[in-house]
């Protein structure tokens, strides 16, 4: 019985949000770490992370912007493109983190476990074992 107690517990704490995001930002960021396991962050996708909430943001501004100018096709259109541009980085950076749902679902829709989430990598590490 005893064997079926972990030796120790380890705390892994959520990757906090660099100091450069304003506060929407941040909010975005919040939403988006704690959607996922604490540990699916590390310092090294801060970068992509922060991108992907300034794109979130940006978006949200360009469709304020669609709203307001509706009547003047030319910059509707402008306006569009724009739009299109962010939700193009948007899912490319989601599919590079693994947070799109297409990463975190399986093909019936059903979440994935972290165990079900393969990563290149660990092919590569098993054939090593």
């Amino acid at each position: 019985m005893a064997d079926l107690v972990p030796a120790e517990l380890q705390r892994v704490d959520r990757l906090r949000p660099p100091a450069e995001l304003t506060d929407e930002e941040v909010e975005v960021w919040v939403a988006v770490t704690s959607s996922v396991e604490a540990d699916w962050f590390n310092p090294g996708n801060a970068p992509l992370l922060a991108q992907y909430c300034r794109h979130v943001i940006a978006a949200k501004r360009i469709a304020e912007l669609i709203e307001r100018n509706s009547n003047d096709v030319g910059t509707f259109l402008e306006l569009l493109k724009a739009q299109r541009e962010q939700t193009s980085a948007l899912k490319t950076l989601a599919a590079s983190m693994r947070i799109a749902q297409q990463s975190t679902r399986t093909y019936r829709g059903n979440a994935r476990t972290i165990s079900q989430i393969n990563v290149p990598w660990e092919k590569a590490l098993q054939g090593r074992g």
